[in-house]
């Protein structure tokens, strides 16, 4: 990066700022003439001196050369206006893009990082920096050449004309300019000094909230909230008291600006009164002299705003400089380039001599000289601490050694890009990241390098104008519409993706995983017509295939003419699937349009007493239960901490009565019936006439329903494809009943049945596999993650496939036929495996021990599970 911003701001926008220059000082003669035509209009106009005046041969006598002064006044002020208004959007539109290429690069120098610069620098500082901080860097930047000259510009030209009208007025406007550009830089310098130091607290505090909010569990586990609390409160108060002292200091500068603004004034009535008095200056000439004053001040605080500005801007730069700047990093060659003639790392993989030490010289890795054959399947072992760990990630290139050597194929792979090592080698650590989209995309990640073909322009990031302003932002012109899948990596075209894919879920262990989430998942509305007709077959015949068993009473079907006990209060009402917020479970009661459907039932009232009993019931039920009891998962519409408010409205609904209360605590008690399921909560209060009368609230709600509110819900039918239900609930059509023993297992048994008799398998894994993973994955396993990890890797084939305890947090009896699918997949190609139990070493050719940073022992199972080695220890351990 440019060592300082105005080296930053040269290199990338020098013509553009060069341009505004040219323009600021077109503005400078318009600006002039405003201010001399004032007096012009006064002393001869108004005043009637030297009347009439010739015009370009044209005689005008006093009120047409008054309006033609005044309108040319008029035309400068827009001329001004308008070098102004350009200025200021170029100005704007500058400095946007010159924020845009500096987050650009600083998220660029992120992913060039050395993995170990992570374990010192976190994200609660990292992001800030991206974002926030380099935030008003944008404004500045626009501003940094062309406003001191614009302001400069204008405060010198009002000055010249100071001067060109009286001299002596002209000096008492800058009498104090000295005495300012002398105190304001040295009083500024501590302010500097405190918003330095401002921003790294800020920073440590972002730090700290990120870190508490990753280990909230401990925090909770340990009870050690208050101790977290005051950590916090500390860091709070060094923030507090150092922007209280930057207050003090910026204030003090500002009342001292203002004192020294407001002394010229003063000069100017007594001084240039006395020379009106007496004749030496005329009386248009003061009033012209006083209105550029007024003028003057304004280009003056914008100078000195600017110094402010700049100096913020420099502290603000130079720290992330300082931050994004670390040793070691990546080239930006080897994070882009692609390689003239392609390079393969099909071959033996050798280290000679490698060491690594850690940034305090500890030496991690010492002399570690090895040779793995083309094509061999390595395990590496050793105790925790012994070295193979941090082995696996220079082998990866990951980790750049302190001395020694890696090739692979002949070729040191420290050099090369990450097209080279990012492509030919396939690594999968202990702990695997999965990022916020699909299960899909995380997968077809490991295949995703460079953009084949042309980007779609209809699509807002690759539209020419968004392409043209990310050129000039030097940003990536990757289109990201356009096809990034790798067929040739994968093997396959994009007909057998699927096939390929599918075969790695069965690889990996996660094909029945992700069935089952196809299950909970949802069709997309622009799924083809046929899908959704076989699943409407499958509904048919899952319940031919229940009746055949004897098990259709697990089943209660749904039906517009019947009352569904085995589903809520509000699904019958409703009598679909909501989409969007609109019908809501937790927005249902204050919904206008629900509450007009009761009331013209009738069953608002009796809803809101139902609530009041219901209420009134859990509260007698819950009052001397923990939290943890099972009636609150069984009654899960009323959780512990809804008790005190329920039990505080009861208590008003005793005092004032159910019609004596507040519209919003009558509401509190109507949300609770809409999720009564009477089945399976046998409270006894939704009867056999209520849910006739639900049954005519349902009729007329359907019925009666606002056309801009069609779209919010998905009726049921049993002739059509519901698409905001699960596929699951699609087949079902219907609720498992309450109390029947092992009801969902049995059901779920012949679903899966009816599934696979369909052919349907294929289609509900394709539905899991678009699920969106959650943030960092969280809506999957630890497990889950792991196995979508080793599956990105394995579908680009990498020529070298390094394991570390990758399947570690696997279930210790699923991970030896996973790892023997694995080897079996990677049949031919180069597995280096890091073991986190010595016994899953047994079916490899060959096994590394490794302790103290060093490999002590190298041989077959056979020969190392000996009396006396150290990999006999390791075996007898577990």
């Amino acid at each position: 990066m440019e060592p300082t911003i105005f080296r930053f701001i040269f290199r990338h926008s020098k013509k553009e700022q060069i341009f505004l220059l040219v323009l600021t000082g077109l503005s400078f003669p318009f600006l002039y003439y405003s201010l001399d035509l004032p007096k012009t209009i006064i002393n001869k106009a108004i005043a009637g001196k030297n009347l009439p005046q010739d015009i370009f041969g044209y005689q005008l006598d006093q009120i047409p050369y008054l309006m033609l002064l005044s309108g040319l006044f008029l035309g400068l002020v827009c001329i001004n206006g308008g070098f102004k208004y350009y200025i200021n959007v170029y100005r704007g539109q500058l400095g946007e893009r010159m924020l845009r290429r500096l987050r650009y690069d600083l998220y660029a120098r992120v992913l060039r990082f050395p993995l170990p610069h992570f374990r010192r620098v976190s994200q609660g500082e990292v992001i800030p920096m991206i974002t926030a901080e380099v935030e008003p860097l944008g404004g500045f930047i626009g501003d940094a050449i062309s406003l001191p000259a614009f302001q400069g510009g204008t405060l010198l030209t009002i000055l010249v004309f100071m001067f060109v009208q009286d001299p002596i007025l002209g000096t008492a406007a800058i009498a104090l300019y000295p005495v300012q550009a002398y105190l304001i830089p040295r009083l500024q310098r501590r302010v500097n000094a405190l918003g330095k130091e401002r921003v790294r607290t800020v920073r440590k505090l972002s730090d700290r909230i990120g870190e508490s909010i990753s280990g909230v569990q401990e925090i909770h586990a340990n009870d050690s909230s208050r101790f977290a609390l005051a950590n916090f409160t500390t860091m709070l108060g060094e923030i507090y008291t150092i922007r209280f002292e930057i207050y003090r200091r910026k204030f003090f500068i500002k009342f001292l600006n203002n004192f020294i603004a407001q002394l010229t004034p003063f000069f100017f009535y007594s001084i240039g009164g006395v020379l009106v008095i007496k004749g030496d200056l005329t009386f248009g000439a003061l009033v012209a002299i006083l209105a550029a004053y007024k003028d003057l001040s304004a280009p003056w605080k914008e100078l000195l705003t600017y110094y402010q500005r700049k100096e913020d801007s420099r502290i603000k730069y130079d720290q992330v400089v300082e931050q994004f700047d670390p040793a070691g990093s990546l080239t930006e060659a080897q994070q882009l380039d692609e390689p003239e003639t392609p390079i393969s790392l099909d071959g033996p993989v050798a280290l000679r001599n490698v060491g690594l030490t850690d940034d305090e010289g500890e030496v991690l890795l010492e002399g570690v000289s090895i040779e793995i054959g083309q094509g061999e399947h390595v395990a590496i072992t050793g105790p925790g601490g012994g070295g193979k760990d941090l082995l696996a990630t220079v082998i990866a290139r990951l980790v750049l050694p302190t001395s020694g050597s890696v090739t692979i194929n002949g070729v040191d792979i420290a050099p090369l890009p990450e097209s080279v090592t990012g492509r030919r080698i396939g690594y999968v650590g202990p702990g695997a990241f999965v990022f916020s989209s699909t299960i899909r995309d995380n997968i077809l990640m490991g295949a995703r390098h460079l953009p084949f073909g042309e980007g779609d322009p209809s699509v807002f990031p690759d539209s020419p104008e968004q392409r043209a302003d990310a050129e000039a932002s030097g940003n990536s012109l990757d289109p990201i519409s356009a096809n990034w899948i790798d067929y040739q990596s994968i093997g396959a075209d994009e007909n057998g993706l699927k096939d390929r894919i599918a075969e790695l879920l069965k690889v990996v262990g996660l094909e029945d995983e992700v069935y089952a989430i196809g299950l909970r998942g949802s069709l997309r509305a622009e799924s083809e017509e046929e899908i959704a007709n076989r699943i409407l077959g499958a509904r048919v015949r899952l319940r031919a295939r229940l009746e055949e068993l004897g098990l259709a009473g697990l089943v209660e079907p749904f039906d517009a003419e019947k009352f569904n006990t085995n589903a809520s209060v509000a699904e019958n009402l409703l009598f679909g699937t909501p989409v969007g917020d609109d019908f809501a479970l937790d927005h249902l009661a204050s919904d206008p349009y629900v509450r007009s459907v009761l009331d013209k039932v009738g069953l608002t009232e009796d809803f809101v007493h139902i609530g009041r009993d219901v209420a009134a019931t859990m509260v007698e039920l819950f009052k001397d239960l923990p939290p943890d009891h099972e009636f609150f998962a069984q009654y899960s519409f009323i959780s512990a901490d809804d008790l005190p408010e329920f039990q505080t409205l009861l208590q008003r609904a005793d005092r004032v009565g159910l019609d004596g209360m507040e519209a919003e605590d009558k509401t509190r008690f109507l949300e609770l019936p809409f999720k009564l399921i009477p089945a399976r909560h046998r409270l006894g209060m939704i009867s056999e006439e209520l849910q006739v009368r639900i049954l005519e609230a349902r009729k007329v709600f359907r019925e009666e329903l606002p056309a801009e509110q069609q779209t919010a819900l998905e009726f049921f039918s049993v002739d059509r494809f519901n698409l905001a239900a699960s596929v699951q609930d699609n087949i079902l059509f219907g609720k498992i009943a309450y109390g029947q023993a092992d009801a969902g297992n049995q059901v779920g048994k012949v679903l899966a049945e009816v599934v696979e008799s369909e052919g349907l398998r294929a289609i509900v894994i394709e539905v899991g596999l678009d699920a969106e993973a959650g943030i960092a994955g969280s809506r999957l396993t630890a497990a889950q993650r792991q196995k979508v990890a080793i599956a990105r890797i394995l579908l680009r084939r990498p020529d070298v496939i390094v394991l570390n305890e990758a399947i570690a947090v696997l279930d210790s009896g699923l991970q030896a036929p996973i790892l023997s699918r694995i080897c079996a997949e990677a049949e031919g190609r180069t597995v280096i495996f890091v073991a986190h139990r010595a016994r899953l070493a047994q079916t490899f050719t060959r096994i590394l021990v490794m302790s103290g940073g060093r490999v002590i022992e190298d041989g077959t199972f056979d020969s190392l599970n000996q009396e006396g080695t150290m990999f006999r220890g390791l075996l007898d351990e577990e």
